[in-house]
């Protein structure tokens, strides 16, 4: 059993960490662009590890296929994976390249090759915990997600382009647009994190989630920001990121109906992002090893896996949720 990932980040290596941990494939194939990034990935994996420098064998030859290369290239790899009917897993977070990756929906519907599109901290954990949330309410009327943290370079570029970007919500049955760096909330994440300013930007978490829940009426999402984030996200970064995050934290809030009784669901996790989202991309993977998956084409976490029974294999992995409950009113 191989498994092929591209991206030797913060997040690529971790995973491949993961799936030679548990013994879920034999090998790991690992690609990427910079020779420095799979020197220090190779250290740090066993023997059981084959590197693979630029440029690229058009070739995937593994059982699975794992995207974790920065934003830009993500949307190349999928097309070719499903070229070659590769069961695959992409880790995505930039808004216009997750919306070009589901305009392949078709092509792999029609060829029956099942692709997970948004398996990291936010989205694909996020869109877990919603899933789980649901069972919890009667009726959903609103998801609006949060999110805290950056885990490798590549993930901090995405975030701090975000807040210069218009955000999209779904709102009654269409799209809303918003400035990005607007909309500022104050928002209690999990312990250590606690209350965080979050702005309105440019995140793909409600695209994925309005695939999940096509009935809910509003779906938002919002990142945390301080004040210098908002001023410095029309500019180049002026100082390089670090090779990985601290901690941070997702919050999922859902609102409707229990028993004819108006209710608000808080769901959040804290943990270092590139940890959270390695173990669901690992996760993931093995779900899809081993036919535990509800669909055989291109679709989202939170409708490929069962919610309960993917939260509970997380925490074996010490990835933890913590549900709040809000205030009542009858209806």
């Amino acid at each position: 059993m191989r498994a092929l990932v591209i991206g030797a980040g913060a997040v690529g290596t971790k995973v491949a960490q993961q799936l030679l941990a548990s013994n879920s494939v034999d090998q790991i194939v690992l690609r990427d662009i910079s020779p420095e990034k799979l020197g220090t990935a190779s250290k740090t994996l066993s023997g059981r590890v084959e590197v693979e420098h630029f440029p690229f064998s058009q070739n995937m030859d593994a059982d699975v296929v794992v995207v974790a290369s920065p934003r830009g290239t993500q949307l190349e790899a999928v097309k070719n994976s499903i070229r070659l009917s590769r069961p695959t897993v992409v880790v995505s977070d930039g808004l216009a390249e997750t919306i070009s990756i589901l305009k392949l929906e078709e092509e792999a519907f029609n060829l029956k090759v099942p692709v997970v599109v948004g398996t990291g901290f936010a989205p694909g954990l996020s869109c877990v915990l919603a899933a789980y949330g649901e069972t919890m309410l009667d009726e959903i009327e609103e998801i609006h997600v949060s999110k805290m943290g950056t885990g490798g370079p590549a993930c901090a570029l995405v975030h701090h382009r975000a807040l210069s970007r218009s955000s999209y919500g779904w709102r009654e049955n269409c799209w809303d647009r918003k400035l990005g760096g607007s909309g500022r909330e104050l928002l209690w994440f999990p312990e250590p994190v606690g209350p965080q300013d979050c702005y309105n930007a440019s995140l793909a978490d409600p695209i994925l989630l309005h695939h999940v829940f096509p009935k809910v009426s509003r779906i938002s999402a919002k990142m945390a920001a301080t004040r210098r984030d908002r001023f410095t996200a029309f500019f180049p970064m002026l100082t390089p990121p670090h090779s990985e995050g601290g901690i941070g934290a997702i919050r999922v809030e859902l609102r409707g109906q229990k028993n004819s009784v108006h209710e608000n669901v808080v769901i959040g996790v804290a943990e270092r992002p590139a940890v959270a989202a390695a173990s669901v991309t690992a996760l993931t993977v093995e779900f899809l090893l081993n036919k535990k998956t509800k669909l055989n084409h291109m679709s989202t976490l939170g409708l490929m896996i069962d919610a309960s029974e993917f939260l509970s294999e997380l925490a074996k992995r010490s990835i933890d949720i913590q549900i709040f409950e809000g205030d009542k009113t009858t209806v």
